[in-house]
Parts: C-alpha cells; structure tokens; sequence
C-alpha cells in the first residue's frame, strides 16, 4: 500500500491509533486537531477485550498505559457520611476484568501516549489549529479538502474522521446533519481536577447517588490530587431531556459550569466543597454520553474510526472499540492493497461490525445501577451493591455487565502482514 496519501481528522485517542496502524500500512498520514496542541485531562477510560489485544501489538504501549495509570485499586459507593457500603477490586487478571480495569487511565493521558508514539514516524504529521471546511469526492479519484484555517487546499486518497460522536466531518462525508445518527441516551457527563485530596490517599474510588439520576465519583489523580466525575440519567422514556445542557454548553465554558452547580446543588457528601472547586478548575471538561450507530462506515473514500463513527455510550467499550478499528482499518487496507481501496474499506466493515454489535450492547438497567431516579432505587442499587461486594460474586454478575467485560479471547483479532 505504498504512497496512499490519508487525511485523518482529530487526535483524540482514534486519530493517533488510526495513524500509527496506517503507517504501518505504508500510507503517508496527515492528522489534523482543531485544538492547538494535544488536549488534556478529561474522563477515566478503560482498555478492555479487544482494545487490550490491539494495545499489546503496539510496541511499548502497554507499558506505558502502565506507568500512566489511574492508579485505581476499586470502587465503592458511600453513604453521605462517607461510610462504605463494600468495595470491589481488580480482578489481578487483565485478560477477565471487573467493573475496575486493569487497564484504566485518563483520557489525556492515553492520547498524550498514542500521539508520541507517531509524533516522530517519518510518514505521520501533525497539523493543530486545523479543521476541515469542505470535503469533495469524485466518481473514482481522490477527496479533494479544502481547511478553514489557511492550509491549502489538498486531495487525500482517504479522510477518515475520528473527532468525536458529534462529528462535523462526519456530517460531510454522509452529507448528513452532525445530529443524524446520533442516538440520545438523556445523560451527560462532566470531569474536573481538584486542588484538595478528598479521599486522603486512598486509591479507592468513592461515589454517591442522588434522586434524580445524579451520581458523583471521585477519584484519584497521578497528576494531582483528586480527580472528579459528575453524571447523570433520565429515563429513555422521556423525550430529550439534554436540550437545557446544550444550550449551557453553547454559551461556554462558564455558563456549562454554572449550569451542572445548579443541577447538583443539595447532593449532599462533598459535592458543595466539588462543585466550589469545579469553578476554579482549568481542565473541566463537559459531554452528552450518546451513542452513534451508522448504515455504514464509509462512503466512496471517506471513512469512519472510533465515536465518529461507533461510540459506544455507558458501556465500558468506547476506548476499545476505537483501537480496534483503528488496527482493522489498517489491516484491512493493506491487506487488499492501494489498488482496491473498496475491497480495504468492505473488510473493514465486515469486521467491525460483529464487534460493534456486542461492545455497543447497553446491559439492562445500566442507568439505574450507575444513576437510580429514585430515594427507593438509590437505596435498593446501594444495597445490591454491598451484597455482590460482600459475598464475593462480582466475578459471576459482571457477565450480565455487557461485553467490554467480556474475556479477551472471546474477541479474537485477525494477523495483517504489514508493510513497515
């Protein structure tokens, strides 16, 4: 596949996997960030299944996922006076995890790892402060991009787009709205640094739930004290209750904080002292957690990797789902060669799709464990809880969990030969 020229849109995670894999495919990669330099901070994400059988086919990776971890021991759910109802551990087994992985590290972080290791390959370059404006296929040719941001107008052999559920480059490619295939699940979500040590270091996650679907987590930080998750449900039933969420998030940063301070006012535990520090924090970050499902993941020379394309929602397997298409894109690719660019992207699709038709399976009532509505469900999930910490079944319910909890084998990946 020698001298396919490839666009990839957005270095979150999917984008810089996407390019380490091209690259090994031969291809000459150019990715491109509308942000000015590798964003920071964000959520907790696991690498589980199949993520964990791509991260160990890239040299160091694990390693290095291993030096950058969130240091998490367990879960617990308290009680407002920080009494514990039990904890659940790692299993010890990265092949066989439990609700805590072995493989969990912060968002920033895995891109910060991904991005270095392709910064420095001759056929990967970065351009940041960079989007694309418009895109134009032609019947059997190359995508001719046109950029908002004053680099020249280009053809690519193929434009795959990896920034994120909401994508606009998606829009482009299917000639669809950014909101088209996007399947609102009524919940959202909110990370943020403190500047205290809440949980007095211990590497124990704490979290609490209030009436309403609000849940708070806090957990550690390697980069500083105390890390801070807040998210929320409605019931599916209702029609989309994140409107007022979106309008917050149009208005910027500060009209988003001051939107989630008002919606978890009177939580109780520590969420006064959390949200106070909130306002103050430089790495907040705020998302809908949505799920994307397509007809396709591609159309003619435009291609789909990781949330643009396939995310996940509340199911544990959105960071391994974006590794996995990154490797198979590739694979697929340069398996049937630069001369059957179509044949690349059908393989690819055949692929994936058995693996997205398990890894974006949500488990019943995985709102209502995460975020129950109710004084009674908030009490009935605490209590659950304590039973499965306390008589030792996490092992045995964690396989109603959904299949990120899945054991690794039970997602074999298929052997590419590569070029480089």
């Amino acid at each position: 596949m020698s001298g396919l020229k490839v666009l990839v849109v957005g270095a979150s995670v999917a984008g810089p996997a996407t390019a380490y894999w091209l690259a090994k495919a031969g291809a000459r990669v150019t990715v491109i960030e509308r942000f000015p330099k590798i964003r920071p901070g964000g959520q907790n994400v696991d690498i589980r299944t199949a993520g964990v059988s791509v991260m160990r086919k890239m040299v160091g990776m694990e390693a290095l996922v291993r030096a950058h971890s969130a240091e998490v021991d367990g879960v617990s759910f308290v009680r407002d006076n920080g009494r514990s109802y039990g904890t659940i551990g790692a299993s010890g087994d990265p092949d066989q995890q439990t609700l805590v992985s072995e493989f969990e590290i912060y968002r920033g972080d895995l891109n910060k790892i991904l991005f270095d290791m392709t910064k420095d390959n001759e056929s990967v370059k970065y351009i940041f402060d960079e989007q694309v404006a418009a895109l134009k296929q032609s019947d059997d040719g190359p995508v001719t991009v046109e950029f908002a941001n004053g680099s020249p107008t280009s053809k690519y052999d193929l434009v795959v787009a990896c920034d994120g559920a909401t994508s606009r480059t998606r829009a482009m490619g299917f000639e669809c709205g950014v909101r088209d295939h996007i399947i609102t699940l009524n919940a959202w979500a909110a990370y943020f640094s403190l500047q205290d040590d809440l949980l007095q270091g211990s590497r124990i996650e704490q979290g609490v739930s209030a009436v309403g679907g609000r849940a708070i987590m806090l957990g550690t930080d390697p980069t500083g004290p105390t890390r801070a998750t807040l998210m929320t449900f409605q019931p599916r039933s209702k029609p989309d209750t994140n409107v007022a969420f979106r309008q917050a998030s149009a208005q910027g940063t500060d009209a988003l904080k001051k939107y989630v301070a008002d919606y978890y006012r009177g939580v109780g535990w520590r969420t006064e002292t959390v949200l106070k520090q909130m306002m103050d924090s430089k790495d907040f970050y705020a998302s809908e957690i949505v799920q994307v499902k397509l007809p396709s993941l591609s159309n003619g020379r435009f291609v789909v990797v990781g949330d643009a394309g396939y995310a996940a929602g509340p199911t544990g397997g959105g960071t391994s789902l974006a590794l996995s298409g990154a490797y198979m894109l590739a694979g697929e690719i340069c398996k049937h060669g630069a001369g059957d660019l179509a044949g690349g992207l059908r393989g690819y699709e055949e692929r994936m799709q058995p693996l997205l038709k398990d890894m974006q399976k949500i488990p019943p009532f995985v709102s209502s464990i995460l975020c129950p509505q109710t004084a009674w469900g908030v009490w009935l999930r605490n209590h659950i809880f304590m039973l499965v910490a306390w008589s030792g079944i996490a092992n045995f319910v964690q396989r109603y969990l959904g299949a990120a909890f899945a054991n690794t084998k039970e997602f074999p990946l298929p052997e590419y030969e590569w070029v480089a």
